[in-house]
């Protein structure tokens, strides 16, 4: 099969050829656990997590690590402001980020390293960057990375290094693109740093967020790896400066292909802790909306598009899915056994292998669904074709995750079918219909038929 990506280093569409026959190994970048990550960063999460499925789907073995920084600019100034410790803050975010993972059904790396577990093995690479003439110490005892010392600095983002003014070095760990710098791989330890520090060859201090990155994916990828993800945001300068480090540390092509999602935007901006027009996760879900309709709005737009995040948006996903849903439900009901797939799946899969183009794949599913709702409002469906379809729509959750069967409903709904199948035997009609009216409410269907109550999400 010939799948291609968009890779952002040569901007251009290419075939996708693994580096180990039959295996992808993939690092992304994960988060900087200071704070719950919001709905935007669930953006580029989902983006992987339809990326890694659909390798898995057309048989490749895949390797995925997403790291977890425990240790930046950001996550030391959040325990100085709560007057904790630096473990107390991360421990709690990454469990929440460990909860918001779970919930949208986003499925596990294999391995989520902590960066400060790697600690040595980022000395270690320093140490080779100063020796082979790419760092250099300050008197304090930081270490920065010469950028004029990698001739291809600049070439991920596209930097013209000629016609833009260079300033000697920058210490924090973002910037914008418009001034490139040499940039912190060790920072010496300052006051407002505390207890968080690790003894050096340079003296006590901490590594720079990209040494991170760098250290963390090659010690769990090897030096040369397939796919590198992230976000826009992350391609300047955290990503070239990965590249220069890792190439110069490692003399390796470090990563075949890096793959960024756009931003999500709301009102048209971007979404920001900052702007203070951020949704995190349990909000989402708290205000009524489901996971599959979570899923479904921050995938109905392709990755490298921006994407608008609205109400209206959330609307209209909750009906896709409910669309989906309720046509499995009936299926289900006449289908015969079978594992025969419509020409529609094989369409299906090649777009998706085509730069995760999953608009016009969901096109396909709904011209497919369209049609089978048409022949079963005619009472013209077939067993077979209901066979059929049902095998489609199930191999195709594989890969979108927004089926509702009946082993995943929540157990408060649950409760609640229960509450309604007494009443109805107890023939209390009115609870009845005020317990329908309640699993409404909370996103969910019921209907009352031969063989029993089903429910299904709206």
């Amino acid at each position: 099969m010939n799948i291609k990506f968009y890779n952002t280093l040569t901007r251009q569409k290419e075939n996708f050829n693994p580096i180990k026959s039959g295996e992808v190994s993939i690092y992304t970048c994960g988060p900087t656990v200071y704070d719950r990550s919001h709905i935007g960063n669930f953006r580029t999460f989902l983006f992987e997590d339809i990326l890694k499925r659909i390798l898995q789907l057309v048989g490749y073995k895949v390797k995925h690590v997403m790291n977890i920084t425990d240790v930046d600019d950001k996550t030391i100034k959040k325990a100085n402001d709560e007057s904790k410790t630096l473990a107390e803050i991360t421990s709690k975010y990454t469990a929440e980020f460990m909860e918001d993972l779970a919930m949208l059904k986003i499925l596990p790396a294999d391995e989520f390293p902590v960066a400060t577990n790697h600690i040595q093995e980022m000395i270690v690479m320093i140490s080779t960057l100063i020796k082979n003439g790419n760092a250099y110490t300050t008197d304090n005892g930081s270490v920065f990375f010469s950028i004029e010392s990698y001739k291809d600095y600049g070439k991920l983002a596209q930097l013209d290094l000629k016609g833009l003014k260079q300033t000697e070095r920058v210490s924090s760990d973002e910037y914008t693109k418009d001034h490139p710098q040499d940039f912190a791989l060790w920072k010496a330890w300052k006051e407002e740093d505390g207890d968080v520090s690790w003894d050096s060859p340079w003296g006590k201090g901490r590594p720079g967020w990209h040494m991170e990155c760098s250290v963390m994916s090659t010690q769990y990828l090897g030096n040369h790896f397939d796919i590198h993800c992230g976000g826009v945001d992350n391609i300047f300068p955290h990503h070239e400066n990965e590249i220069a480090q890792s190439c110069a540390a490692l003399n390796t092509q470090f990563v075949n292909i890096w793959m960024h999602s756009e931003h999500l935007i709301m009102a048209d901006e971007k979404m920001s802790k900052s702007l203070g027009n951020i949704k995190t996760i349990p909000e989402l879900l708290a205000d009524g909306h489901s996971n599959e309709s979570l899923r479904f709005a921050l995938i109905s737009s392709h990755y490298r598009s921006k994407l608008a995040f609205s109400n209206n948006k959330l609307e209209d996903a909750k009906k896709s899915v409910h669309r989906i849903n309720e046509l499995y439900h009936k299926l289900q009901k006449i289908a015969d056994a079978g594992n025969t797939m419509p020409d529609e799946f094989d369409q299906f899969i090649e777009i998706l292998v085509d730069d995760l183009n999953t608009p016009k794949a969901l096109g396909v599913l709904f011209n497919y669904v369209r049609k089978l709702n048409r022949k079963i409002d005619n009472d013209k469906l077939s067993k077979k074709e209901a066979s059929i379809g049902l095998n489609f729509l199930n191999k195709a959750d594989i890969i979108l995750s927004i089926l509702k069967k009946q082993d995943d409903i929540p157990e408060n709904i649950v409760q609640l079918v229960t509450q309604r199948e007494s009443a109805r035997k107890e023939k209390n009609w009115k609870l009845s219909d005020d317990l329908r009216e309640e699993l409404k409410k909370k996103g969910w269907i019921v209907e009352d038929l031969p063989d029993g109550t089903k429910c299904y999400p709206l």
